[in-house]
C-alpha cells in the first residue's frame, strides 16, 4: 500500500496549476460578489454557494493529490480519477448556470458589478470546462461511473433539481403546486444515493440488495412524479397569469414559474433517457 507523501510537483503540474487558477477566480469572484451582494434573492445566494463551494472542493482535491492521499482512498473505496473527472464536470456546470443567472438577472447598461461578476464567473467556468476537456481527452484517466454517461446523466438530474427548487414561487394556497413541490424533493436525496453508492464501490458490493434494480424503481417513481408536475405545474402558475409587459428580470413572479416549467420538462426527459436506457442496457447502463 502506498504511503502519504508530500510532492509539491503536483503544484507545479499543468493540473495544478489549473486547480490553483479555479481557486483563486472562484475566490475573487466570491469576494467581488460579496461586496456588491444582493443577500435576499435565492439565485444570488445559490451563486454565492457555489463561488464558495467550487473552490473548497478543488482545494480538497489537490491537497489529497500533493500529499498522494487519493491513492488509499482508491486502495479502500473510490475510483479517483472517476471522481475527480466528475468533480469538475459539476463544477462546470454549476459555474455555468451561475454565469447565466447573473447575465439574465443582473446584469444592465450601468450594472459594473454586474458585469464584473459576470465575467469573472465565466472564466470559472472556463477553467473548469478546461479541466474536464483534458481529463475526457486523457485516455490514461479511468471513467467509471460519474465521469460516463449513466452518472452524469444523474448528476444532470439532481442539478436541474436544484436549479428548480431554488426557483419555486408562488406556490402559496395552492395545492397542487404544493403536490409539486413534493415531485421535485423526492427523486433528489434519492439519486444523490444512487450516485454515491454507485462511487463508494466498497458500501455498493456490501449492499443486501441489487443496486441496480433500485436505480430502476427510482427511475419509475421519478418519472411519474415529474410527469404530475409537468402537467400541474403550468397549469396552476400560468393560469389567469399572463405575462406582464413590464417583467423585470428577478422580480418578475411569471418569468421564474416559466424558469420552473422549462425545468421540469427538461429533468422528465432526463429522467426517460435514463429510464429507457437502463431498461435497454445501452450506451453503459446496467440493465437490472
Amino acid at each position: 500500500m502506498d504511503k502519504a507523501k508530500f510532492t509539491p510537483s503536483s503544484l507545479t503540474s499543468s493540473r495544478g496549476a489549473l486547480h490553483m487558477a479555479q481557486i483563486v477566480m472562484c475566490v475573487v469572484t466570491f469576494v467581488v460578489g460579496y461586496i456588491w451582494g444582493h443577500p435576499s434573492h435565492t439565485y444570488w445566494i445559490y451563486s454565492m454557494v457555489i463561488w464558495g463551494l467550487c473552490p473548497i472542493i478543488t482545494l480538497i482535491i489537490t491537497i489529497l493529490e500533493m500529499f498522494l492521499i487519493h491513492k488509499l482512498i482508491l486502495v479502500f473505496c473510490m475510483d479517483w480519477d472517476d471522481f475527480t473527472t466528475g468533480m469538475a464536470m459539476m463544477s462546470s456546470l454549476c459555474t455555468f448556470s451561475c454565469t447565466v443567472m447573473c447575465a439574465n438577472f443582473y446584469i444592465c447598461r450601468k450594472c459594473i458589478w454586474g458585469w464584473m461578476v459576470t465575467i469573472l464567473s465565466a472564466v470559472c467556468c472556463a477553467l473548469y470546462c478546461v479541466e474536464t476537456f483534458k481529463d475526457k481527452c486523457d485516455a490514461t484517466r479511468s471513467a467509471t461511473y460519474v465521469a460516463a454517461l449513466p452518472g452524469f446523466i444523474k448528476i444532470l438530474e439532481a442539478f436541474v433539481a436544484c436549479i428548480i427548487l431554488i426557483s419555486l414561487i408562488g406556490y402559496v394556497g395552492k395545492p397542487a403546486l404544493v403536490w409539486c413541490i413534493v415531485a421535485y424533493v423526492i427523486p433528489l436525496p434519492l439519486t444523490l444515493l444512487i450516485v454515491i453508492t454507485n462511487i463508494l464501490t466498497k458500501i455498493k458490493n456490501c449492499l443486501p440488495f441489487s443496486i441496480d434494480r433500485f436505480t430502476m424503481l427510482i427511475l419509475i417513481i421519478s418519472v411519474l412524479l415529474y410527469i404530475s408536475a409537468a402537467i400541474l405545474w403550468p397549469a396552476y402558475s400560468f393560469r389567469g397569469n399572463p405575462r406582464p409587459k413590464d417583467c423585470p428580470g428577478y422580480s418578475c413572479v411569471w418569468s421564474i414559474q416559466f424558469v420552473v416549467t422549462f425545468m421540469t420538462y427538461v429533468n422528465l426527459g432526463l429522467y426517460i433517457t435514463d429510464l429507457v436506457f437502463t431498461c435497454c442496457g445501452i450506451c453503459g447502463f446496467k440493465r437490472s
